[in-house]
């Protein structure tokens, strides 16, 4: 096993950050920008098999709520609940030259899963950038 595989998606902290939707979209035309999921598993249904030429994915980041950020809540409410997880997923929809998002509710059991589909796409972006990364290749 790796060090890459040994970490759960949620423990990579990625540079930088990437905004959701497109910045030049009116509020009003948000959903052509964006989506929320409520699981996996509705996400994996409606886009996970999506092309992926057509819809380049270039960022996610799986997102966890820290304690510390909630500790006043957690003080003031015995019974309050940490923020669930979620995947954040960017993608650029190339024939359109068009950002779009989506975050997708998420659990732990939700990884073996994410991660498969996640190595899929990773390696479609190699295939992209592979005239620079092939080692053997002539400069």
């Amino acid at each position: 096993m790796s060090a890459v595989d040994a970490k759960h998606l949620w423990e990579f902290d990625h540079p930088y950050y990437c905004s959701q939707g497109c910045y030049y979209t009116k509020g009003t035309d948000w959903e052509e920008v964006h989506r929320d999921w409520e699981t996996w598993a509705d996400f994996a249904e409606s886009w996970g098999d999506s092309d992926e030429d057509y819809n380049l994915l270039f960022r996610w980041d799986w997102k966890r709520s820290d304690p510390d950020h909630y500790a006043f809540e957690r003080t003031e409410d015995p019974a309050f609940e940490m923020p669930a997880d979620h995947l954040e997923l960017f993608y650029m929809l190339q024939r359109k030259a068009k950002p779009f998002s989506h975050i997708i509710t998420v659990t732990e059991t939700d990884e073996p899963a994410v991660r498969e589909w996640l190595t899929k796409k990773a390696e479609h972006m190699r295939k992209v950038w592979e005239p620079l990364l092939n080692a053997g290749c002539a400069a």
